[in-house]
């Protein structure tokens, strides 16, 4: 048994741990932006009830209890009190009603990704190890209809990412998807280095050295041998958490 043990079926309360831990961790790192975004996991057999971030909370002081519940089927959610924010209805029911990958949906805009979404053409382009992650394993949504408020815009996204991990989002941010909160949130984290490595090299003004396909192939199906390396970076950053913020637990 290896120190970071993956787990292949948590119940509730370890899946609202983790997601507190992932909004955390995300603020720690400068992806968030103001009270919006939002994470989501499915904790149903069937993925349409799934918890998500409460409305309009700061990332630094979401706690595990304060996760809402929500059924994907259900629209009188956003008559509650509790409801979530309108775009984080919309987005995150539609990935979790339609797209069996989504157990776990993390949406956000972070500076390098958004930045490199902004650009008419925000291809990741195989140039290092990090970027060939994503060889051919990356959604691209070209299509912004605007501030997700209408649930159409949830559909329209969901039909987008298909059978894709990952999806970039032109004009609006990126989503990443997992079976635990842990591969999302690690996917997460190396899209956005991906996305810084694509700016840092366009701002040099020189030509990209781009890897042949084969080779960007190649690099992209090494990454799927770590799997468990996935889980330990999560597990590794929840010990900071219980070491300078265990609040996020509550």
């Amino acid at each position: 048994m290896t120190r970071h043990e993956t787990r292949l079926i948590s119940d509730e309360a370890t899946i609202r741990v983790d997601l507190a831990a992932a909004l955390r961790l995300s603020c720690r790192n400068g992806w968030h932006e103001g009270v919006a975004n939002h994470f989501s996991a499915a904790v149903s057999a069937d993925g349409k009830e799934f918890l998500v971030n409460p409305r309009w909370v700061h990332w630094s002081r979401v706690q595990a209890s304060d996760l809402i519940l929500c059924n994907a089927d259900d629209p009188s959610t956003m008559e509650r009190p509790d409801a979530p924010d309108q775009s984080a209805w919309s987005i995150h029911s539609a990935l979790h009603r339609n797209l069996p990958q989504a157990r776990v949906a993390l949406h956000i805009h972070p500076p390098f990704s958004t930045a490199l979404a902004s650009l008419r053409d925000p291809t990741i382009r195989p140039v290092d190890q990090v970027t060939a992650r994503w060889f051919g394993r990356l959604a691209y949504d070209l299509a912004f209809g605007g501030i997700a408020s209408e649930e159409e815009e949830g559909e329209r996204i969901s039909r987008t990412v298909g059978n894709h991990r990952a999806v970039m989002m032109q004009n609006h941010g990126v989503t990443t998807f997992g079976n635990s909160v842990a591969e999302a949130w690690d996917a997460l984290y190396h899209l956005e280095r991906a996305a810084r490595t694509m700016v840092m090299a366009y701002q040099t003004g020189q030509e990209l050295a781009v890897m042949p396909d084969a080779l960007a192939e190649a690099t992209a199906c090494e990454w799927e041998a770590y799997k468990d390396a996935e889980i330990a970076h999560f597990e590794e950053m929840k010990l900071v958490l219980d070491r300078e913020e265990p609040d996020y637990k509550d």
